[in-house]
């Protein structure tokens, strides 16, 4: 329970501190945001912080910080370290500077962010490659939520039913203007969300279960390493390239750039918050991790899921958990093919005003999800969740080089470096070692990968800093 108490205590001292300490390195200014200077009614559109914010912590809280925090608790309570480090340390620094950078580029997509700061080809790989994550992102967080609602709902509304409904919303979401749909209902799902969440912990509480203390024992019942499965299973919750497609959506609705410490880093550590909860639930629940690895077997995430929010809160309040989830999903599922359309359309310079236009762009987007639904959960989930930490990696070391060549300071650029060559070693190891990669022993995946964070980390230091002026 300490170790719990704890770290929901840090997520928000690294709120309050460290989130003060990387807004003073980006140093907003009272300039015009492009939302202000030339709204379009589409996607600039000026909207209250408070719906930015919700908005935001929705597009980025999907099925990763619930499923991902279960799977990864599997490890043991050594997951609550990577939560609340991960989130103040990378997680919520790669969100911040995501959001103001692209406000500062009038709202351009994270491919564009890269381009500018790692050059043209890299700009065409993150062009297909982002799309293509997306689009993956849009397909898992389709499935999740289908298969939750039809364990609550009569028989004949299976999945497959609830996939054609969600791809249907999807579709409008991606087209309307995001203050006419997305704007509107966001707040009531951030109202359920939030009742979820707290409902969760005081069930915990409340019906006497155990939360274990945290030990650096990897307690994998399978003895799979935590370096590093760990820290690729759990991506949303702690640090999450899709977060990077997301914020710039909303940096083409903020009215003030001093907005965006709230909007950006705030929401990555509430993300955090309901990654712990979730986590904390599934080793307490199951009362071990073999527990859990057995439930996630027998069940798969979305049965856990409902067998915790039943066993905790009872059918009513079961039923309301689920519901929170359910709406996780979908919320970053919807903002998922908008993004991807706005990149498309950035890409090709496509007019987005014009609605031909837009549908011309969508339909294909969604048409290639629906295809990627009919593929096994786990298979989408296990590529998505490296291309995932692999463009965390490529943005973070984008964000050292914007903040070596505007920060006061060089020495700056180093709350970037750090975690950019952090998951640098997590993406190369991981590639080299995993089932879905090449399968090589750990003996030589581990040098592997911490020699390419060596040496990314010496090309940013020769190529950004070593003349040493303003260091």
């Amino acid at each position: 329970m300490i170790s719990f108490l704890s770290a929901v205590i840090l997520l928000i001292l690294g709120y309050l501190f460290y989130g003060m300490i990387v807004e003073k390195v980006f140093s907003p200014q009272k300039q015009a945001t492009p939302a202000i200077a030339h709204p379009d009614g589409i996607d600039y559109v000026p909207m209250p912080d408070w719906k930015v914010f919700l908005i935001q912590l929705l597009n980025i809280a999907g099925t990763g910080p619930i499923f991902g925090a279960l799977m990864g608790a599997v490890f043991g309570p050594v997951v609550f370290l990577w939560i609340v480090f991960g989130s103040i340390l990378g997680g919520a620094v790669h969100d911040y500077f995501t959001g103001m950078i692209s406000l500062r580029m009038d709202g351009a997509s994270v491919s564009e962010i890269v381009g500018e700061y790692l050059g043209n080809g890299a700009k065409q790989i993150m062009r297909v490659f982002s799309v293509i994550l997306l689009v993956l992102v849009g397909a898992v967080f389709t499935t999740s939520p289908a298969a939750l609602i039809a364990s609550l709902t009569p028989e004949w509304m299976n999945g497959i039913f609830w996939v054609v409904v969600i791809l249907v919303y999807y579709f409008l979401a991606t087209l309307l203007p995001i203050d006419k749909l997305i704007g509107k209902i966001y707040p009531v799902f951030g109202i359920v969300l939030i009742i979820m969440a707290v409902g969760i912990t005081v069930g915990i509480f409340a019906k006497g279960y155990t939360i274990p203390e945290i030990t650096m024992q990897n307690l994998h019942p399978d003895n799979k390493p935590i370096w590093p499965y760990m820290f690729v299973t759990v991506a949303c919750g702690a640090i999450s390239g899709f977060h990077s497609t997301q914020s710039p959506l909303m940096a083409r609705c903020l009215k003030r750039e001093k907005s965006g410490r709230k909007i950006f880093y705030g929401a990555m550590i509430a993300e955090g918050v309901i990654a712990l909860v979730w986590a904390a639930a599934g080793v307490a629940f199951y009362e071990s991790t073999g527990g859990l690895s057995n439930a996630l077997a027998k069940m798969g995430q979305s049965g856990v899921v409902y067998d915790i929010s039943i066993g905790l809160l009872g059918i009513v309040g079961g039923v309301l958990a689920v519901i929170g989830v359910v709406i996780c999903p979908i919320s970053s599922g919807d903002t998922a093919f908008r993004s991807a359309r706005l990149t498309i359309a950035d890409w090709f310079g496509i007019d987005q005003k014009n609605f031909g236009k837009r549908i011309a762009v969508a339909l294909p987007l969604l048409s290639v999800g629906a295809l990627l639904t009919q593929i096994d959960f786990d298979v989408v989930w296990r590529y998505f969740s490296w291309s995932n930490q692999t463009l965390a990696m490529i943005v973070l070391w984008s964000i050292a080089v914007y903040i070596a060549k505007n920060a006061k300071r060089k020495i700056y650029c180093f709350i970037a470096v750090v975690p950019a060559a952090f998951m640098t070693a997590v993406s190369i190891t991981y590639i080299l070692m995993a089932d879905e990669g090449l399968k090589i022993a750990g003996s030589v995946s581990y040098p592997i990968g911490i020699a390419a964070a060596f040496l990314a980390t010496s090309w940013f230091i020769v190529t950004n800093i070593a003349k040493r002026k303003n260091f």
